[in-house]
């Protein structure tokens, strides 16, 4: 069974990730309106019916801006910390909410969901693992520092969204305020290109087949500077930036044998990936 994946926004404007396979799928969050998640979903050929969960990695509003319509149309069950739930100051059915923990494991269908915590200037933030059939694909952004907990995750994906949020020349030289520098070089706040470089140097399995660069700043960065210091050291690895104008293609990894992965761009076509 494939895993099926695409970034339907991503940036400071809102970021919204989608997960699935041929009959059930999550969202990462939910950082634009339901609105636009909606018409991104369909220009996708994707059906909003076979979303059956949210998870949510903290309480900022490019992260929840469109959850409580969204979660209300669709009733949706919405996997959130306590903390980040009274942080976002969002009214949710109660019944629709499920509180998330450290390395908890949440089944939705046959799909796994494992949620970790990580370092970022939120309540209670956490990044995420979803898996089927052992394929594996991670949600990384909104990231301080790399920790053991991401490296030991980041290890077993498939697939990743990893962000890439500054290049630290263009951050220094640029014409944000210095608390706003200082809070995103803090460990609290973002991965540079260098340290997301690194992670992925160090850490890639060898069975990891696309890397998607992800929550670039749109003042600090550069998108083809970083894909291109991506793909002079990815090998066969697809890289790509998602984008935060528009939504990526629908990507997808299919386990055909035990420990071999199938990959072949020419099946990347969203026409041939609709899910209803």
């Amino acid at each position: 069974m494939a895993l099926y994946f695409t970034s339907i926004n991503s940036g400071s404007n809102g970021n919204c990730y989608y997960v699935g396979n041929n009959t059930e799928a999550v969202l990462v969050d939910v950082g634009l309106t339901c609105k636009e998640v909606e018409r991104r979903m369909e220009r996708l050929g994707l059906s909003m019916n076979s979303i059956k969960a949210i998870f949510i990695s903290h309480e900022h509003s490019d992260h929840i801006k469109g959850l409580a319509v969204l979660a209300k149309k669709y009733k949706l069950p919405v996997y959130i910390s306590t903390a980040t739930y009274k942080s976002s100051r969002l009214s949710i059915d109660e019944s629709q909410i499920f509180n998330l923990s450290h390395t908890q494991k949440i089944t939705i269908g046959n799909l796994e969901i494992t949620a970790f915590s990580k370092f970022h200037d939120a309540a209670d933030p956490y990044s995420f693992t979803i898996a089927c059939c052992d394929v594996r694909v991670g949600v990384f952004t909104d990231i301080g520092a790399v920790c053991d907990r991401l490296i030991s995750q980041f290890k077993t994906c498939h697939a990743a969204f990893l962000e890439a949020n500054y290049d630290v020349e263009m951050l220094e030289r640029g014409a944000y305020p210095y608390f706003l520098k200082r809070r995103i070089t803090s460990g609290y706040g973002h991965l540079s290109n260098k340290q997301a470089l690194e992670l992925f140097l160090n850490h890639r399995p060898s069975y990891m087949s696309h890397l998607l660069l992800s929550h670039l700043s749109k003042d600090n960065n550069d998108p083809a500077l970083v894909e291109q210091l991506f793909k002079n050291v990815a090998g066969k690895i697809h890289v790509e930036v998602a984008s935060r104008h528009q939504e990526s293609n629908v990507f997808y990894i299919e386990q055909t044998a035990k420990d071999a992965y199938f990959f072949d761009p020419s099946l990347y076509q969203p026409a041939q990936l609709n899910l209803f």
